[in-house]
């Protein structure tokens, strides 16, 4: 039994947003006081460039782990080739009643119905400056609870103001289903307005600081062709720089019957690998490389996360495998990756 089988066993017997923050507490520590360094496992060095920037590795860390953004040199201390913080939204809010996030160890699976709990967007900005982390970041953005949905444009920019001159990328996050009507966003006619205003900010933004941050879009599992379609349509007229291939999903196949299996939430895990990869693989298609996938869902494996990048995402990402799995899934995904690709 590996060291973190253990670590995990004793985890899961918390509830599982307590383990969450002594997990975030326990990696701050052990980057205080330089132990990260003797314990992560070494990641081999396989340089991407995507959206303009050069990655390390493939392997990123998705949002939602990372909320606030205050854990960002503990987690890079494990060897992703980019974090990704978030989501964050203009005001701090609570999120949905706890509890909100439930295991099923038997699917490999995580729901969550967290709502986008935050300290808002200062507050994130505050911890990323003093973490004065030097790698690839990225800054996931959203909308508050309480802005009606006509509205969500507004907070989505001032979000992308506030955090443009400290992202290496910023993410576009209409695809949660805990933020109601969020994935309302994703109709044709609400996302081209979105994709135009973000475009245009992005331009003044651009001019303003001296520098181009790319914007990517984080999109649903839960699409058909036609509206994959359309959407994959929209990143290419609006030139979005990157489209980031699932968040969660309101599907329960295969996890029906399980303990917790109907809780409402978006379900991340082994459960979204193959939807995930469907999405990847229709994307890619109609894309044809006009911008690139990042492939997130259900990467418990280095198999798994070449299986992504074979269906067509340049970069990966991963979060529930990281509960399963531990840090050493970050260098085993890197080198599979880098193996399948070299």
């Amino acid at each position: 039994m590996t060291m973190y089988s253990l670590l995990r066993q004793a985890l899961f017997q918390l509830d599982p947003e307590t383990a969450h923050h002594l997990t975030l507490d326990s990696l701050n520590v052990a980057y205080s006081l330089g132990l990260s360094r003797l314990t992560a496992p070494s990641v081999p060095a396989d340089p991407r460039t995507v959206m303009g920037l050069t990655f390390p590795n493939p392997v990123g860390l998705a949002a939602g782990l990372d909320k606030n953004g205050d854990c960002i040199n503990g987690l890079a201390a494990l060897g992703f080739g980019s974090i990704e913080i978030g989501t964050i939204t203009p005001l701090p809010q609570p999120g949905n009643p706890k509890p909100r996030l439930f295991r099923l160890p038997e699917a490999a699976g995580i729901i969550n119905r967290m709502g986008f709990n935050n300290e808002g967007v200062d507050a994130l900005i505050a911890n990323v400056q003093r973490a004065d982390f030097k790698g690839i970041l990225g800054i996931n953005i959203g909308k508050n609870a309480v802005t009606p949905i006509e509205n969500a444009a507004d907070d989505y920019l001032i979000c992308l103001r506030k955090v443009y001159a400290h992202a290496s990328y910023i993410t576009v996050n209409i695809s949660s289903p805990n933020t109601k009507n969020l994935r309302q966003l994703q109709d044709e006619a609400a996302l081209n307005d979105l994709l135009s205003q973000l475009k245009t900010e992005q331009q003044k933004l651009a001019d303003m600081h001296g520098k181009y941050v790319p914007i990517a879009l984080k999109i649903a599992p839960d699409m058909e062709g036609e509206q994959i379609e359309q959407i994959a349509r929209l990143l290419m007229q609006h030139r979005i720089d990157g489209v980031i291939a699932t968040n969660t999903t309101l599907s329960r196949e295969g996890v029906e019957n399980l303990p917790h299996g109907s809780e409402a939430g978006g379900l991340s895990g082994a459960p979204v690998k193959d939807k995930s990869t469907y999405v990847i693989r229709q994307l890619a298609a109609i894309l044809q490389g006009a911008l690139p996938i990042i492939g997130v869902g259900g990467i418990l494996s280095g198999a798994d996360a070449v299986e992504k990048v074979a269906a067509g995402a340049s970069l990966v990402q991963i979060y529930s495998g990281l509960i399963y799995k531990g840090p050493t899934l970050v260098a085993e995904c890197a080198a599979a990756i880098r193996s399948s690709t070299h």
